[in-house]
């Protein structure tokens, strides 16, 4: 199988690999969001009872990976392959996050500066979820968190040193104690006071949160995001190794 040239996947696995988990189940909240995200007509087959999006169709995909992944992640490459797959002339992007926290939202915010606000959207997961968090408050676009990090500077102190990536034991690099202050400095209502974590703000964000997630608390998730959209999963994990289910 190969990739729409129009398609900007920055994950190079082989094409059979790709093809492998291209395996989206039609009836996950997940993928029925997406849908209606990208997809006006199939959002009201998804959604029957709710009105059709006011704001664009989105024409751009950031997704961002958690503390030490990849874009080799296994989420990120079943994303990269749907997007692939059914919305082929969506630009998608999934880049390789450095460590430190202000670089990572300098990589980000040079690498969407010429993408329409109005119509692009991100997806994060874990520490990624936060950084979307961000992105999401900076830009108005909307948002997918999967069991995002609500607390990533008290979470991550406890995690200063040198670390391996979890997709390439050989790639190690050091998380310094002064990222844990470039954490401190992204909280989205720093970022954005009007929109913060105000109801505006979450009516753009679907909270994917996982109570069997042994990593982080799904009950800080879901208290940080009330007014979002919510899909609660009754077990699951952090990495959420049942995604294509949902």
């Amino acid at each position: 199988m190969s990739l729409p040239t129009s398609t900007q996947v920055t994950t190079c696995p082989d094409t059979d690999r790709v093809g492998l988990y291209i395996k989206p189940r039609s009836n996950g909240a997940f993928f029925r969001h997406l849908q209606g995200v990208f997809t006006p007509m199939i959002y009201a087959m998804s959604f029957p009872a709710s009105p059709q999006p006011a704001s664009p169709t989105p024409t751009h995909l950031l997704y961002l990976h958690g503390f030490r992944s990849s874009p080799q992640s296994t989420k990120a490459r079943q994303m990269a392959a749907l997007m692939a797959q059914r919305f082929p002339d969506v630009t998608w992007w999934c880049p390789q996050l450095p460590p430190s926290p202000e670089a990572a939202m300098k990589l980000i915010e040079v690498g969407t500066a010429s993408w329409p606000k109005a119509s692009m959207a991100v997806i994060g997961s874990s520490l990624g979820g936060f950084y979307a968090s961000c992105v999401a408050a900076q830009t108005g676009c909307r948002a997918v968190l999967l069991n995002p990090a609500v607390y990533p500077a008290r979470d991550l102190a406890k995690h200063i040193g040198v670390h391996t990536s979890w997709h390439d034991p050989a790639d190690t690099f050091v998380f310094k104690p002064e990222y844990i202050d470039e954490l401190e400095q992204l909280s989205p209502s720093l970022l954005n006071s009007s929109l913060s974590i105000s109801e505006q703000f979450q009516n753009n964000l679907l909270l994917i949160a996982a109570k069997g997630d042994e990593v982080l608390d799904w009950r800080e998730m879901t208290a940080r995001y009330p007014s979002a959209q919510l899909k609660l999963l009754e077990g699951s994990d952090h990495a959420l190794s049942d995604f294509d289910d949902h």
